[in-house]
């Protein structure tokens, strides 16, 4: 598997230093922010950590492909906006994923940008504050010090990519990653996955689209170059080998899930036409689910079902999960600790016994190809 250290970069004298300075002009203003080399200089990859994001590489992508009959899943926060929050989930987190190794690949949601249908909270990345100001210098280092602190627990961690700036700053973090629905038609999206140092799941289109989803990972497997940010701070020609570990998420559209046995049948039928392999990551969350929390545990019990009756082309599922179960307003007075502030998540105790439900439909599945006990 690729790294970011072993693609290609070349400099280009671009304006991105007058744009910094200066402002973008127009309606737009761009004030500067740490470089990614000084982010890493301040917060550096401890040796635990890299052996956390090595070893969640691997086992991802040693799962997707279907070399570890384990059931890979991608369970956390619909999105971070409290890091002590977030770090007690992860202390727990990772002592229920060690119980569960034999069946599970466990790897913790750490999502730290929010895309928009239209306008809302962007992410703790660029609004840590919750208040509209925008500290991105501020973002980035919360971000990366709560991914540090994560990933010396010992904990594999996912992240969902939308600005394409922010790998320089937190790719060496990163086990897995999403491209999501709203942005998976994206030639920038798709170039940018090319060059990831981790497996990529591309989600089906948010109207539900399947084929925008196979094109996309076609293409992220091919070699491209694109305009990049280098450790400097300074745009980057980036020139990728192409990434061959990425595939196919089922999230679903709204009013139209995809995750049943059907479902599952024709995606592997397009990527197998696509000449592609048939492994799939499964979303309860988002359209399968109709985003109703309670709902979603239902729709992971289903896909349980269906992995334990020996279906093989499920090689993940993903689950939107936090310390106290439902949602709450950004800002809301008395606010609930270890609560959702963007999608409504299940609850830790609901999240726990999915684990465990998911736990025995892996160990099923591999008695029924007559694997290990």
């Amino acid at each position: 598997m690729q790294t970011l250290d072993t693609l290609t970069e070349e400099k280009t004298d671009s304006a991105a230093g007058a744009l910094s300075a200066a402002g973008i002009g127009g309606h737009g203003r761009a004030r500067g922010t740490c470089t990614p080399g000084e982010l890493s200089g301040e917060l550096p990859l401890t040796a635990p950590a890299a052996r956390s994001v090595g070893a969640g590489r691997v086992m991802t992508q040693r799962v997707l492909s279907g070399l570890d009959d384990r059931l890979l899943v991608v369970v956390g926060p619909c999105s971070v906006h409290d890091v002590d929050a977030a770090l007690r989930y992860a202390k727990s987190l990772r002592e229920l994923a060690v119980g569960l190794a034999e069946d599970l690949a466990v790897v913790m949601r750490v999502y730290v940008e929010k895309p928009r249908t239209t306008v809302g909270w962007t992410g703790l990345l660029c609004d840590p504050a919750l208040d509209g100001t925008l500290d991105l210098d501020r973002g980035l280092r919360a971000s990366r010090a709560l991914m540090l602190e994560i990933a010396e627990l010992g904990l594999p961690i996912a992240t969902e990519w939308l600005s394409p700036a922010a790998p320089a700053y937190l790719a060496d973090l990163i086990s897995w990653g999403a491209i999501g629905a709203r942005t998976v038609e994206s030639q920038v999206h798709r170039q940018l996955a090319s060059g990831l140092p981790m497996p990529v799941g591309m989600k089906n289109g948010s109207g539900g689209s399947l084929s925008v989803a196979v094109d996309a990972v076609r293409s992220a497997a091919r070699p491209h170059a694109y305009l990049g940010l280098g450790r400097d701070g300074r745009a980057a020609v980036v020139r990728t080998s192409g990434n061959p570990d990425c595939h196919v998420v089922l999230r679903g559209a709204t009013g139209r899930p995809n995750y049943r046995p059907e479902d599952v049948r024709e995606a592997a039928r397009l990527l197998a036409a696509a000449a592609l392999p048939t492994g799939v990551v499964i979303d309860a969350s988002h359209g399968n689910s109709g985003k109703d929390h309670v709902r979603q545990a239902v729709v992971a019990r289903e896909i349980g079902d269906q992995v334990a009756a020996g279906d093989t082309d499920i090689r993940g599922v993903m689950l939107e999960g936090f310390l106290v179960p439902g949602r709450q307003e950004p800002g809301a007075a008395g606010a609930v600790f270890g609560q959702s502030i963007t999608d409504a998540c299940m609850g830790w105790e609901t999240t726990a016994d999915v684990l465990h439900a998911l736990a025995l439909a892996s160990r099923r599945r591999r008695a029924a190809r007559g694997r290990r006990p």
